[in-house]
């Protein structure tokens, strides 16, 4: 009974998060369709690539591919941080309008790779979708908010969207295989027509009302004293100069610190998928595992990523989004020491299983939280930032699992240790400034109620 109704909130997951994308009247719906489309035509580009650069190829000769490819995933956040993000800040409609760019460009760089397939000019085609898919996954963390329905819960808004892309990816895959026999080429023009699909969905985007002001972040109270010290009371806008300078002379940072810290804890859950990924990809090489052992380790991956994308409504209800994030990374050590003592090649497809849900479910919570917290006049910087910080970690570990032959027992406590230390780590801190939160409005409220019974003094009257 207690199986079936697990089932039955997953069921119900899914089920709300089709609702949302088939309600093309809400604005949520519309993004959620873009996302969808944007997670097929991904999966569909990845199945095009796959195999030409890892298993043609002698281990040796893998390993300095591989680096080269780890080295050139940096570079599109290189554009995408300091250079693009900031652009998605200027203006009313500059999200909306990076959107359609993205799924736009996109096409014209499917078309141009399934022409250059046999060709130099591949890599830089290539470069280039990695690029906009990275501007894309900013500017549709920027959206939500705008999109989502007032009252909605931003990690559940999240998830939903996780599921969806999820959902799709794992519908195309099929489609991508059977065009694969064809070859390549066949797989990239239809990736191109799913994204040309998601710049049409892209483009129905609607206008977000009014700009964006900074007077409507939760707990920045001071921050609407800002557009009234530069002459624009009521209406709430402000440069990110004003707001900088207002900020430093008060004494704030621009991103609040318990942000920075949700960021570091899922730095390291996002570089221990890294680590996991390629550690165990050259570990199966050094082994001469048959090929079937990827397809098992891939779909463990894919099912325990689905599974903690649909967790996280119902994890939201019992928790916080801070004790999620530490959660997920306490069950990401747990998982690594039972794989480390259960051993064999049986206990690593349950390391990738818990390794893809452990992300996944802190994912949305981390994105709910850079959504409350920071300015929304800020979320693109913000979000820029925020993934470029992931993606270094992760190519960094990446790096170190390639370089060094790690034996599965030696790689599995490594993903424990770290994921141990992060998960408690994480938790010890919010569980403090929990604390100091909670003495710092009990000696408000007491000053408060002290002030109201204080006696008049006689001789005021």
């Amino acid at each position: 009974m207690e199986a079936a109704g697990h089932i039955a909130r997953v069921t119900r997951l899914v089920r709300s998060a089709l609702a949302e994308l088939l309600d093309q009247s809400r604005p949520f719906g519309r993004l959620a369709l873009v996302h969808s489309l944007q997670g097929a035509g991904s999966t569909l580009i990845t199945i095009s690539l796959a195999g030409s650069l890892f298993f043609s190829i002698s281990p040796h000769a893998a390993e300095g591919k591989v680096l080269l490819y780890l080295v050139l995933t940096i570079a599109p956040f290189a554009l995408v941080g300091p250079a693009l993000s900031p652009l998605l800040d200027r203006g009313r409609q500059a999200r909306r309008v990076s959107v359609a760019i993205a799924t736009s460009g996109t096409v014209l760089l499917c078309l141009g790779m399934a022409r250059d397939v046999h060709s130099l000019l591949l890599f830089p085609e290539a470069f280039g979708v990695l690029v906009l898919s990275k501007l894309y996954l900013v500017a549709k963390s920027s959206l939500v908010p705008s999109m989502a329905a007032p009252g909605d819960d931003f990690a559940i808004a999240n998830a939903k969207l996780a599921v969806l892309a999820s959902v799709s990816g794992f519908a195309a895959f099929p489609f991508g295989l059977a065009f694969l026999q064809a070859g390549p080429s066949w797989v990239l023009g239809l990736a191109a027509v799913v994204f040309l699909a998601g710049t049409v969905a892209a483009l129905r985007l609607p206008r977000t009302s009014g700009a964006v002001t900074v007077a409507s972040v939760p707990g920045e109270p001071a921050d609407a004293g800002v557009a009234q010290r530069a002459g624009r009371a009521g209406h709430g806008r402000v440069s990110l100069r004003e707001l900088r300078e207002a900020r430093r002379r008060e004494g704030r940072r621009l991103y609040p610190s318990h942000v920075l810290a949700a960021i570091s804890a899922m730095s390291v859950a996002r570089a221990s998928v890294g680590f996991v990924e390629f550690f165990l990809a050259f570990g199966l090489r050094r082994a001469h595992a048959a090929t079937w052992w990827y397809g098992v380790l891939l779909i463990a991956t894919g099912a325990g990523s689905l599974l903690g994308s649909m967790l996280v409504p119902r994890l939201r209800r019992q928790l916080s989004e801070d004790r999620i994030i530490a959660s997920a990374l306490i069950a990401m050590a747990a998982g690594s020491v039972a794989a480390a003592i259960v051993g064999g090649l049986w206990a690593q497809a349950l390391l990738t299983f818990v390794v893809g849900a452990g992300p996944t479910s802190a994912k949305p919570a981390l994105d709910s939280i850079v959504q409350r917290h920071v300015p929304p006049a800020l979320l693109g910087r913000a979000f820029g930032r925020m993934e470029t910080r992931l993606q270094l970690l992760w190519v960094g570990v990446s790096l170190v699992a390639v370089v060094i032959p790690f034996p599965l027992f030696a790689g599995d406590l490594v993903v424990a240790l770290g994921c141990g230390v992060a998960g408690v780590s994480y938790a010890s801190a919010q569980s403090a400034a929990g604390r100091r939160a909670r003495r710092n409005r009990t000696r408000a409220t007491g000053s408060a109620a002290a002030s109201r019974a204080e006696p008049a003094d006689p001789d005021s009257a």
